[in-house]
Parts: structure tokens; sequence; C-alpha cells
């Protein structure tokens, strides 16, 4: 009988704010190479590789980085590299649970495993959630196949078994890789924290742990990444509505760009708190499904209580109230749509479903603001 030599990398021991979980690279991120132990594995087939082993306890650079991916587009660069990690000192026996290379995903998952001895397969899903990229195809059967087969697992570990979260069934066949690595797929609880409860329950989920709950503060942390896209565009909304306001025959006024665009600049950005903020975290409170309607709602609403003080200002011209009324609450609603990709509450044949239904009635609408405008424009100047 041959035996397995695995080079086990050990954990990070330079700062406490450092991580190197995130590390390609071979080597330790210590600051002094020393000699690495190694675990030997003894079953039929030779082979052997370079394993990094990982902590269960985050630093202050991971949770820093939770912060930022919560906030900024800094997520679709938070990442680690696919392949087989160690956690503890597993053995040929210990579980194998199967992540995301989103860093947070694989974070959240290391955590919940504090005091095991596991190995975490991680996949190359170009950087998403495992959520998220089950729906898009890249958590999905031939990535596992190909990191089971890249990882040699078979020779790594003496059983068949890999636990995927649950949340990733949608993108993978657990008949395939049965077939293609003789892997037996069990699919595990919703959420990382149930894993050591599923694992002492002889791998059996309860209904809780097959739940998905998505509560107030589940939503309430999602919100910065919907408001945050917005608002990087709302800086050339403002230009636009201040030159729009503040084009004359005679050239630009500033004053009356300022005074004539300021309700529509609060207007605007009343929209995007409604449809980015009000809407998902009063989610299961709004009638109706339709995440398109409760985003219209929601800016119905908000631009009722914001017309409560610029009500005055805007009855100067009556095409002005109209285009408040038709562009502000479908803005709304077209910023609340794009909330459906991060909810429990729809799938992918609702998301299709509202996008045919809601894309010609926004395109329509924004071409009805934009002639009611000129023609605002027109009588201002006294054309007609």
């Amino acid at each position: 009988m041959q035996k397995i030599k695995l080079t086990i990398l050990p954990r990070e021991n330079k700062q406490p704010d450092e991580s190197c979980c995130a590390a390609p690279a071979p080597k330790t991120c210590c600051s002094t190479e020393k000699a690495l132990p190694q675990i030997t594995l003894g079953w039929d087939r030779s082979t052997s590789g370079t394993i990094r082993n990982v902590s269960t306890e985050w630093t202050r650079s991971d949770y820093w980085g939770m912060i930022k991916c919560r906030i900024s587009a800094f997520r679709t660069r938070y990442t680690v590299s696919p392949g087989l990690y160690a956690v503890g000192e597993p053995s040929n026996e210990s579980d194998v649970f199967v992540s995301a290379n989103y860093k947070f995903s694989f974070d959240v998952l290391r955590r919940e495993l504090r005091g095991m001895n596991a190995w975490i397969l991680v996949l190359d899903t170009k950087g998403i959630n495992v959520w998220c990229a089950a729906g898009k195809g890249t958590f999905g059967t031939d990535e596992l196949i190909k990191r089971i087969q890249g990882a040699k697992l078979d020779a790594v570990v003496s059983h068949r078994r890999i636990i995927v979260p649950q949340l990733g069934a949608v993108g993978v066949s657990s008949g395939e890789v049965k077939k293609k690595t003789g892997f037996t797929v069990s699919y595990g609880p919703v959420q990382a924290a149930d894993i050591p409860a599923y694992i002492r329950a002889g791998y059996r989920k309860t209904k809780e742990m097959s739940l998905m709950q998505f509560s107030l503060l589940d939503r309430l942390v999602l919100t910065p990444m919907e408001i945050n896209p917005f608002m990087k565009k709302y800086p050339w909304f403002a230009a636009a509505v201040l030159l729009i306001f503040g084009l004359q025959p005679s050239g630009i006024l500033f004053q009356q760009a300022w005074t004539g665009g300021l309700p529509f600049l609060l207007l605007g950005f009343a929209a995007i708190v409604a449809g980015a903020f009000l809407t998902p975290v009063l989610l299961p409170f709004i009638p109706v499904r339709s995440f398109a309607v409760k985003g219209w709602l929601m800016g119905v609403v908000a631009l009722s209580a914001v017309m409560l003080f610029l009500n005055a200002a805007l009855q100067s011209s009556v095409l002005l109230l109209v285009i408040a009324w038709l562009f502000f609450p479908l803005l709304s609603s077209y910023i609340a749509l794009q909330f459906t990709g991060s909810t429990t509450f729809t799938g992918m044949s609702g998301v299709q479903k509202e996008l045919k239904l809601g894309l010609p009635v926004y395109i329509s609408s924004a071409g009805i603001t934009l002639l009611l405008v000129v023609l605002y424009k027109i009588a201002e100047w006294g054309i007609l």
C-alpha cells in the first residue's frame, strides 16, 4: 500500500489584522519560513499536493472586508483562489464542504467550522456568492466535477461524500456528479451556522435548517449595495435636471437652474430611498407580490410625502406635476425591481416575467417624460 503525503501549510500567525485566506500562492504568508508540517495518509493511491490550512477566526481585515463588500463594488474583487483548503487537522475521514470563491461566503463557512477538522473545496464562481452563482451557472455541476478531479479528492478522503450548501442545489446535479466522480452530494443547511447541529444529527436537516428566513436584519444589510449604484448615477441625474431648468434662450441661468431644479433633485433622491431602501426593508408588508408594483407604491408614498413641502414650487406648471407623478414612482419601481436578485421572495421565472412586463412600461414612460419636458421648455420660452 502506497501512502499519500499532503503538505498542509500552517495558518497565518504574523499580525492579527492580516489575512492570507485569499492568497493564491503556495507559500505561507507568515513572516518566516518554517518547516511545514506534513500529514501522511495511508490508502491506495499515490499523489502529493500542498493545501493551505485556514483559521476559523476572523481578523480585523476580514471584518473590514465584509463591511466593504456590503457597501461597495469591492465585493466583485473579494475572492479566494479555487481549490482545496484545510480547517483544523483534517484526516481522510473528515467532511468535505463546498463553497464559492466569494471570500465573504468562504469566511462565513470557515468561521462556522470552528473546533472541527474539515476540508473546504472552493469552486471558481467568478467572485459571486453561492446563491447567485448557482442561478448564473458558475456554482454548477461542471465546475464541481472539475474541482473534485483537480484536487484529487478521491485520494485525499477515503469516503465518497461532499456537502454542498442548500442554496447551491439549483446549480448542481447530484446524479451527474456521482456518475463522473463517484462522490455522493449531500445538501447541507441553508445557514452555515447550522452545520454543527446538522452533523450532530447524523447529517439530517430539521425543517428550520431548510428554511431561509430573510429577516428584517437580512434585508437591511443588503440595502447599501442597492443604494450605492444609483447614488453613483445621481450626480449625472442632478446635472441633467439643473441643465434643463437653467437652459434659457439667452444661455444657462444658474439661479433659475437651482430654484427650478431643486424640487426635482429632492424627488430623485426620494425615489432612490423608496426603491432601494424602503422597499427592501418593508418587503413582506407591502401589498401585492410584484416587486415592480411594490416599488411603485413606495414611490407614490415617498412622492406624496415630499410633495407636502414642494407642492407650491410645482403648482406653477401642470406639466411639472404630471412629469413628477409619472416619472418618479416608476423610477422607484425600476430600482426596487433590482432587488429581486437578492431575495428569497421570487425565482428566475418570476424575475423574467416582471422584466418582460415592466421594461416596456419603463421605456415608454421615459419617452413620454422626455416629450413632456420638451413641451414644458417650449412653453416656458414662449414658443407656443
